[in-house]
């Protein structure tokens, strides 16, 4: 049995390669853009600067809630250190405003479980 790897260009007409498909916030925060100001647009280029600092922000905070978890000796990352994590990486009413928005995002979660 032979296996053929096959250009883009020995492909037949009408078939495409299907693409890896790159995760991104953009729907995201466009959305969000969207409810903070209705009228406002994002350029391409700003959409991929908040897309690279929602991503870093979230390995941040995982990050410092799984050392937190280890240091505790928890193999399990709660929300109590989701919660810590944002406190310490986050600077003063940033932190009350994320831990506030994130208790009120859990509880309509489970409300609605």
């Amino acid at each position: 049995m032979r296996i053929f790897l096959l250009s883009r260009a020995a492909l037949p007409k009408g078939k495409k390669h299907s693409r890896r498909r790159k995760e991104s916030y953009s729907l995201y925060i466009y959305k969000v853009l969207k409810q903070v100001h209705p009228n406002a647009g994002i350029s391409s280029k700003a959409m991929s600067v908040m897309n690279s600092f929602v991503t870093d922000m979230f390995e941040r905070i995982a990050g410092e809630a799984s050392r937190l978890a280890h240091y505790s000796k928890r193999s399990t990352v709660t929300s109590r250190e989701i919660q810590t994590a944002v406190r310490l990486l986050l600077p003063g009413e940033l932190a009350k405003h994320a831990v506030c928005e994130g208790s009120k995002a859990i509880t309509k979660y489970s409300n609605s479980k």
